[in-house]
């Protein structure tokens, strides 16, 4: 039997019914014992009682911490977790987890556990699964797909399909045959022992473009202490420079040490700002690609890059280094 232990955290899984709405309170053994007989020595630890959209980088570094403290003591770890911010949980924890040597994976449901008709049994047994049988990584397991943490992307607010693996093929899928592992995934190579490494800098902002948004509201995060912006440009990474001048705004952050990633709007496929002039100009200025990367991934990865005190031109090269299968380079 392979030994698997889950962290509870909380969020929808462990949920129940109150006046104030739905809140999590079932603990991690409650959870367990609804599933039924697995084929697996399953212990648990209750770590966080928390909806999700209340976990923020203080609990991502405990949740990393407590991953790393026992992660030589299990084949396997699975956290179970509110879906609303999963993914930037995922995203994170595959920078801070560096090489880790077992199977993490992240899972949760949209409906709670005790309701007859949730999700939440076969989104638990399909992690417990996927950390028996998937190579080391940070994984995020959710409606017969096994995807990793840093290109998943919740996509639905109620439907049970509610993750997509964006820019790349789930790792696996679920079938009569069982887990099936997709032919196009390949394990990484680790290249070292693992290492916990939580020093970050979440003092970052995400901005989407619009048409008439006002670079000087930039500045003004700036001024108020914001350390790197991640922009959702248009399409494939434009941006104005008539009238309202994001290029020239773009052009003074880096000079002034602010680093400026540029992404794209659109869920899939990548951003190049080598092809339109309204990206040329950008990129001349300083900006930083995203590639394909998801949107969780590139805030959280400059958040980390910060936390280790990389300047402009070496989150520039972090940029353009795979580090957790988190990006496609050419």
């Amino acid at each position: 039997m392979k030994k698997i232990l889950l962290l509870s955290t909380g969020g929808t899984i462990a949920s129940v019914a109150s006046d104030a709405g739905l809140v999590p309170k079932e603990t991690g053994e409650e959870l367990i014992k609804m599933l039924g007989k697995l084929p697996y020595d399953i212990q648990v630890r209750d770590i966080l009682q928390l909806d999700s959209s209340n976990i923020q980088p203080e609990e991502w570094k405990f949740i990393a911490e407590n991953i790393y403290k026992y992660r030589n003591d299990y084949d396997g770890i699975v956290v179970s977790h509110g879906t609303d911010t999963m993914a930037y949980t995922a995203s994170m924890l595959s920078f801070m987890l560096k090489n880790i040597n077992i199977p993490v994976v992240l899972t949760g449901s949209q409906v709670p556990i005790n309701v007859v008709l949730s999700d939440a049994h076969d989104n638990l047994r399909l992690a417990f699964a996927a950390a028996a049988t998937c190579p080391p990584d940070v994984y995020l397991a959710f409606h017969n797909k096994v995807m990793l943490g840093c290109r998943s992307v919740k996509v639905r607010t109620t439907n049970f399909d509610a993750f997509e693996s964006v820019n790349v093929p789930p790792v696996a899928t679920v079938s009569s045959d069982g887990l099936v592992f997709n032919s196009e995934h390949f394990q990484r190579e680790h290249d070292g022992q693992p290492t916990l490494n939580t020093k970050i800098n979440s003092h970052v902002s995400l901005v989407k473009l619009f048409p008439g948004f006002d670079p000087n509201l930039l500045f003004a995060m700036v001024n108020s202490g914001c350390r790197g912006i991640v922009i959702e440009a248009y399409g494939l990474g434009g941006m104005n420079f008539i009238r309202r001048n994001m290029v020239a705004a773009i052009g003074m952050l880096i000079r002034q040490g602010i680093p400026v990633v540029a992404s794209s709007q659109c869920l899939y496929e990548r951003s190049d700002l080598t092809k339109y002039g309204v990206g040329r100009e950008a990129l001349l200025e300083g900006a930083i690609s995203a590639c394909d990367m998801t949107s969780e991934s590139a805030i959280t990865k400059l958040m980390w890059a910060l936390g280790q005190g990389m300047d402009v031109h070496q989150i520039a090269d972090f940029f353009d280094t795979n580090v957790a299968g988190e990006v496609t380079l050419k």
